[in-house]
This record gives C-alpha cells, sequence and structure tokens, in this order.
C-alpha cells in the first residue's frame, strides 16, 4: 500500500493518538509479575532497618535501654534521637513550615511514633532486636479531641516550640495552635447572614482516614563514599522533592543525590511527604557505608504514615425564601496530629478548601481555618484528591442538602437555580478562584435524564408512605452531588512546596529512526502516564505511541518537575509534553521545508508530518524528517531533533461532574444495598476513555469505602482502633457497587490540549453522593445530619436516635 493509498482515517488510527482507547501499556509487565518495586531491589551488602515504636500516644521517655539489641548477633546499628542531634537530624523540616521528629527526643507525641531505628543483616534480626528495647514511660494526659486543643488546661503538646508566638502562616493563639488562615470578605459576608430571610448552621466532621495504598512506604538508600554519593530508591510521589529535602537535611550536594521511584503500588497522596524510615536509612547508610532498606509493615503504615481529613466544618448558608442563594460561611477545625506535616502548597495551610464555594453562584463568602496539635499521627494529605478538595466539596453539598431541606425544596431544583452558569465562565468565585469553562447545566440535565431522577423521586416518596404504614422496613435514599474540583497546580503564583514552584516538564528526544523516548517529572503510582503521554505525542508528533517510551522517576534523567498527586499530571506535564512536541514540531517544519524545497510557511501539519499546501501528495513523514535532522546538513539548523518545556499553568483546571446513587437501608440491620450508582464526569478533553473510566471506577471505590465504613479511629487514650485490614475497611469486588460512568466535554481554555484531570474526581464528588444518599433516607424521618462513616452499626445508631426501634 503506498502513500497515497492510505486514508488519513488509517493514518489516525495507526498513531493511537488521543482520544483512542489504547491499552495500557504498563500492564504487561505487571499482569505477569514483572514490576520492579522498591522491595525486588536488592543491593551488594543490604542490611535492614526497623523501628522501636512508643506503645503509648503521649508520654516522657524516663528510660531508653538498647544495650541487649545492640548485643543481638547480626545487628550492626541502632540509632536513638541523642544519636542524631550532632548531625542536627533528631528533627526535619516539613512540607507545612513545622518541624518533625526523626526519633523521638524526650517524649511521644503518638502511639506508634518511631523512637529507635535498628540496622541489622536482615529483616527478622531487627525485628528480634526491637523486641529487646528496654523503656519506661512517665505517661502523660492524652489530647485526641480537636475541640479542646487551645482550652487553657490543654496538656502542651509540643515542648520543643511552646515558646514560639509565629508559625509559619501568622501568630499562634495557643501553644497547641498552629495558623488561623482567613478568606474572603468576613464583614460583607456577615451582614449578609445577618438580613438573609433563610440561614442554616450545621457542622459536618470529615473523619480520618488513610489513603492504604496496596505497597506501603519503603526506601533503600545506598552511600558511595569513595564518590560521596547517595543513591536513594523509594516509593516517591514527588522523586526532585525528596531529592532537595534530603539535600537539605543531610547537607549533602544535591548533584550528589540520585533519588529513583520504581514501579510503585499506588500513592493516593500517601507517598508525597517525607517519613522517619527514609532519613533513618539514608544515616544509616552514610553511617555504615552498606545500603539500607526500610520497608513499612501494614500497622505501621495505617497508624503512623500521613493520615487524610480529619475536618470538623461548620458550614452555613444563607438564601432568599425562594432559594436564591445569598452567602456562605465555613468554619474549619482542623486536626493536624502531633506535627503538621500536611502536603500542601506554602501559601495554602488547608490547601484549597477555599474551593468551598462549589459549583455555585454564591455572592460572598468567608472561611476561616484553625489547625491545632494533638495526640495523633501527623500528615493530613490530599487522599485521592487536590489539596483538600474533598473536604471543602463534602462540607458544600451536605450543606446544600441541608438547606434544601429547610427551604422544602427539591436538592436538584435547589442547584440548578443556583449553578454559575455557562455564560459566566471565566468564573471569579467568592473565594478568589478564577473557574476556567463549565456547562453545569447540561451536566445534570443529562445525569437527570440518565437516571430518570423525578421517576426516582415518585418510587421515593411511595416507599416512604409504605414505610408509614409498616408495609416494609428499609428507606430509600437518594443520594445528589455536584462537584467542581480544583486540578493542575500548579501556577507559580499561587503553588511552590518549599519555595520550589509547582511547575511540570517533558524532556523529548526523537532518534534518527523516528522513535522516540520522552522524559518526565511526574511519577505514576497506577494512572497510566506510559500510555497516555505516549498518546499526547502521537497526536503531536505523528509518530506511533508504541514507538514512543516514556521514563519518569530518575532524577539523573528526568527534568526536574514536582510529581504526582492532585491530579496535576495531565493538566502539567500533560500540557509541558505537548509544549515540548510542538517546539519539535516547529524544527521539524523547517526541515520539511528544506527536503521539500519551498518555504516553510508553505508547508502544513498532516497528522504524521508535513506536505506543502495545496499539494498533499508533496510530503515529508515524521520520521522522513527525524531521519534527515541526523544526516543532512541543513543551513542554520542544528542536527537533532528534541526538546524540553518547563510548564507553568497560567491557572488551574475545574474539572466537574454529576453524580447519582440510589440506596435502600434496613432500619433494624442498618444493612444498605447500593441499588445504582451513576457518575458524570467532565475532565475536559478526554485523551484516553478507557483509562479515564479505569480511574472513575477507581476513584469511586474508594469512595464508597471511605463514606461507608473507612475510619482511623483513637480511644481515649490515644491508641489507633483501625491499624490493620481487620478493622481498616477496604471492598473487595463483593461489596463494590456497578458502577455506571458518563460524560460531557467542556475543554479548558488555556490548556495546550484542553485537558482538565479526572484521577481524583470521582472520589471528590463520590464520598457526598453516598453520604446524602443516607442522609436523604432518613430526612422524611426528621433527621437533618448523620456523620460519616456510614457502616451497618451506625446506620442502626441513627434509627434507634429517630425512634425506629420499638
Amino acid at each position: 500500500m503506498n502513500d497515497m493509498a492510505v486514508t488519513r482515517e488509517q493514518r489516525e488510527e495507526k498513531l493511537q493518538g488521543m482520544g483512542c482507547k489504547r491499552k495500557r501499556v504498563e500492564d504487561i509487565r505487571f499482569t505477569q509479575g514483572r514490576g520492579n518495586y522498591v522491595d525486588d531491589i536488592k543491593l551488594p551488602g543490604m542490611l535492614f532497618g526497623d523501628f522501636y515504636r512508643s506503645p503509648f500516644a503521649h508520654a516522657r521517655i524516663k528510660k531508653l535501654d538498647i544495650s541487649k539489641a545492640k548485643a543481638l548477633p547480626g545487628v550492626r546499628a541502632v540509632l536513638t534521637a541523642a544519636d542524631l542531634k550532632p548531625l542536627n537530624l533528631h528533627y526535619m523540616p516539613t512540607l507545612a513550615g513545622d518541624v518533625q521528629a526523626v526519633l523521638a527526643d524526650e517524649k511521644v507525641l503518638f502511639q506508634n511514633q518511631e523512637v529507635v531505628f535498628i540496622v541489622a543483616d536482615d529483616r527478622y534480626i531487627a525485628a528480634d532486636a526491637v523486641e529487646l528495647i528496654e523503656a519506661e514511660y512517665e505517661e502523660l494526659p492524652v489530647l485526641v479531641d480537636p475541640w479542646v486543643s487551645m482550652a487553657p488546661d490543654a496538656p502542651l503538646l509540643r515542648e520543643d516550640i511552646k515558646d514560639k508566638t509565629e508559625g509559619a502562616h501568622g501568630p499562634r493563639k495557643h501553644y497547641n495552635h498552629i495558623f488561623d488562615w482567613q478568606i474572603g470578605d468576613k464583614a460583607e459576608t456577615d451582614a449578609v447572614f445577618a438580613s438573609a430571610p433563610v440561614t442554616t448552621k450545621e457542622v459536618f466532621y470529615y473523619h480520618r482516614t488513610h489513603p492504604s495504598p496496596l505497597e506501603t512506604c519503603q526506601a533503600l538508600a545506598s552511600m558511595d563514599k569513595i564518590k560521596g554519593e547517595l543513591t536513594l530508591y523509594g516509593t516517591f510521589q514527588a522523586p526532585h522533592v525528596i531529592r532537595t529535602v534530603v539535600s537539605l537535611i543531610s547537607g549533602l550536594p544535591e548533584h550528589k543525590i540520585h533519588v529513583i521511584a520504581p514501579d510503585i503500588g499506588g500513592g493516593f497522596g500517601n507517598k508525597v511527604g517525607a517519613y522517619a524510615g527514609y532519613v533513618c536509612a539514608v544515616v544509616a547508610s552514610i553511617v555504615l557505608g552498606k545500603p539500607v532498606k526500610w520497608v513499612e509493615d501494614r500497622m505501621e503504615n495505617l497508624s503512623t504514615t500521613s493520615f487524610a481529613r480529619d475536618y470538623h466544618m461548620t458550614t452555613e448558608l444563607a438564601s432568599t425564601e425562594d432559594g436564591r442563594l445569598l452567602g456562605m460561611r465555613c468554619h474549619v477545625l482542623a486536626d493536624h496530629g502531633a506535627f503538621d506535616a500536611c502536603a500542601d502548597p506554602s501559601k495554602w495551610p488547608a490547601g484549597f478548601m477555599n474551593i468551598c464555594t462549589g459549583s455555585y453562584d454564591i455572592p460572598v463568602a468567608h472561611l476561616a481555618v484553625d489547625g491545632v496539635y494533638t495526640n495523633k499521627a501527623s500528615g493530613g494529605v490530599a487522599y485521592r484528591c487536590s489539596f483538600r478538595v474533598t473536604e471543602a466539596v463534602y462540607a458544600i453539598e451536605r450543606a446544600i442538602e441541608v438547606h434544601a431541606q429547610k427551604l422544602g425544596m427539591d436538592s436538584v431544583d435547589f442547584r440548578m437555580k443556583n449553578f454559575i452558569r455557562r455564560e459566566q465562565f471565566p468564573y471569579k468565585a467568592a473565594l478568589g478562584w478564577e473557574y476556567d469553562s463549565g456547562d453545569y447545566h447540561l451536566a445534570m440535565e443529562k445525569a437527570i435524564a440518565a437516571v430518570d431522577y423525578r421517576g426516582l423521586r415518585a418510587e421515593q416518596a411511595a416507599k416512604r408512605e409504605a414505610f408509614k404504614r409498616g408495609e416494609t422496613r428499609e428507606v430509600m435514599g437518594i443520594g445528589v452531588s455536584f462537584f467542581t474540583e480544583i486540578v493542575g497546580a500548579g501556577p507559580s503564583k499561587n503553588c511552590d512546596i518549599l519555595g520550589i514552584a509547582m511547575f511540570d516538564s517533558c524532556e523529548i528526544r526523537i532518534h534518527p529512526t523516528g522513535s522516540v523516548i520522552a522524559r518526565m517529572g511526574t511519577k505514576s503510582q497506577g494512572q497510566g502516564h506510559e500510555t497516555t503521554y505516549a498518546q499526547i505525542l502521537a497526536t503531536e508528533l505523528g509518530i506511533p505511541a508504541d514507538d514512543i517510551t516514556i521514563e519518569e522517576g530518575n532524577t539523573d534523567t528526568a527534568p526536574y518537575g514536582l510529581g504526582t498527586y492532585g491530579s496535576r499530571s495531565t493538566p502539567t506535564a500533560g500540557a509541558a509534553t505537548a509544549v515540548a512536541a510542538r517546539k519539535v514540531r516547529a524544527k521539524a517544519q523547517m526541515i520539511a521545508a528544506h527536503l521539500l524545497e519551498v518555504h516553510h510557511d508553505d508547508v502544513e501539519w498532516d497528522i504524521d508530518g508535513f506536505a506543502v499546501k495545496g499539494l498533499p501528495e508533496k510530503r515529508k513523514s515524521m520520521k522522513e524528517i527525524a531521519w534527515a535532522a541526523y544526516n543532512t546538513g541543513i543551513p542554520n539548523l542544528e542536527p537533532g531533533l528534541e526538546a524540553v518545556n518547563y510548564y507553568d499553568p497560567p491557572n488551574l483546571t475545574y474539572p466537574f461532574g454529576a453524580y447519582f446513587c440510589v440506596m435502600d437501608i434496613n432500619v433494624d440491620t442498618g444493612e444498605f444495598k447500593i441499588r445504582r450508582f451513576y457518575a458524570l464526569d467532565d475532565c475536559g478533553t478526554r485523551i484516553n476513555p478507557m483509562i479515564i473510566e479505569g480511574q472513575v471506577h477507581g476513584g469511586l471505590t474508594e469512595a464508597f469505602a471511605v463514606a461507608m465504613g473507612q475510619e482511623i479511629r483513637y480511644d481515649k487514650s490515644g491508641n489507633v482502633l483501625g491499624a490493620s485490614f481487620m478493622d481498616f475497611f477496604v471492598p473487595t469486588a463483593v461489596e463494590t457497587p456497578h458502577w455506571e460512568t458518563d460524560y460531557t466535554v467542556t475543554p479548558s481554555p488555556h490548556h495546550p490540549i484542553g485537558a482538565k484531570g479526572v484521577g481524583e474526581s470521582p472520589h471528590v464528588g463520590g464520598v457526598p453522593c453516598f453520604s446524602n444518599a443516607v442522609n436523604d433516607a432518613f430526612a422524611f424521618l426528621g433527621a437533618t445530619h448523620i456523620d460519616m462513616p456510614h457502616d451497618y452499626w451506625r446506620n442502626w445508631q441513627a434509627a434507634e436516635n429517630l425512634g425506629l426501634h420499638k
């Protein structure tokens, strides 16, 4: 078949570019067990590290005897805070401007806090040595309730900063206070509430949960004392940031540190920050001159690495009597645990919580957030969400339901009345963000029709009457949520981590034979980057995706980037990929013009190469152009065909969606059955519909887990009650509902390919949808708000509180 016989459609199909349901190329190695994870890496002479951890949540260390552990055959080193102090390594900086103990110094602040690091010939000897540590503690009052953190007689937690009056974000009100962050017009908002015809106020608690990825956090440090170079393998969502942190902590120059993130078994925000295990492995390797590996177990992961949520959100709405929203007021009490180690951009101590006005045209709003310390593990990561957007969406979507209930108005009609209209975009929200694009009414109308919403309400009304007559003990709930997310961190004017702007990057190199390698500053943990980035490049460069290799996770080869979390890969690195490709294509156009003996303005892009305008038969493919770039001396052009781009986005992107859930709950047992769940997402330009669907399925499953049972609980003594999968709900295929997915497409006007991101959206929209279904089920019986998680026991309790059990 000659070139002229090949149709445009066939040429496009061969590329497997954007819009194609291309199978994930990563899955070939994963499904055959050929992935390369941290614990698969074995280096000569490798040692193993393990922690002795505190059994208490708050206690002073009175005695620490490590002699028996040191004497155990096979133990190479036993490190305590006393060993790290001379190196100034007993505390490390957090991403939130605080400092965090690497090993507990004099007292412990949460259960299972790291106290001693033991290095041994194998992990079993290290574990045995942990059992030989002898410690005595003086127990101190435990603080697990953030509402009493700033009481006058509250126990002092952070003795290391007790006299510090300024935090990273302004004055501290109390010795257990971290920050007070406010945004919006308080005076105007208060005035609106003072005169509004209808107001509602409710406290929504978004409970503490945990990302619990399949692979726990791990690191392998190897110090080459001859070269003075450190190689660090680890489960890092942001390898370059870890390299910078390690340089700041260790004093090693950054060019002497090589950070490698191999395959990662899930992240969901849990693997953004730096942990004590990373630091201790590095220190031990430097001291011993041997590779040291640290791998946490599941209980350590659930009880000590970064948690998510733990926000108490007092949310108020004001409206007219006919349901027109006038204002919003929200106060958040944020439980940050023992240290402020949240993975948020520096300027945003509560992340993007100020997206809490949601999808609604709310004229005025005010948000205030108080962060406080408690005797819980530190962290506060964006568990499959973009910097606290999940909490913000939960607050507004529950508040919408509560307010609609007070108005006696259907919540869908209430939403439709107050949506930001299509013609209002770009829309400047009351709390500062500029939404890029959207058609909320279209999305909701499509969803309403797909689920036959009015028919569902009629069925619900009939079932409620049957319940009142005693004909059934099941109540039916219809959950609705409409969310606007904010992703793509981000613009340097808004976002940085440790002072480094949150741009991202791509470097492209086309080889003489026309194959491509592209290196990225992001790092996949299962999102399918090797597949989707290649599709962007295939469309932009006209080279088949199968001829394109994507490489991430090696700081020696990848350009500096801020990593993968918060759905930022496509909005930032995807944009960098497209822009870098267009730089390559601009040079390719000059080469094509030379080969075709015309001026470069006389050739135009044509799917997989350049053709002379008006003479499409005179053309050069990108593969021909690539060969010429390396063997044809072209005046005023360097040889080769490559480019790099560091993309600093002009704005974040704002994906949105409409979700519906139909649920039945037995009031006598609390058992729930999810009959139907429909999710419509708008993520702008769709790169790979099959991967999008997989991302939505995964995010909804996690949303289901969080809303319906997943929780990290503490008792009054600070003991962790959900530190194993026996007590922490991880749904299997048995429990997981069937998902229906749908979409609309509203491209982002400022993104090079119009993409917005989708990986976090189903979690963001799914959690309030499930919760709204439960609350809707009980609403006709007088319930206003029932806190998550909605497991069988809590559903039974809700029925009990409503007097339904005789």
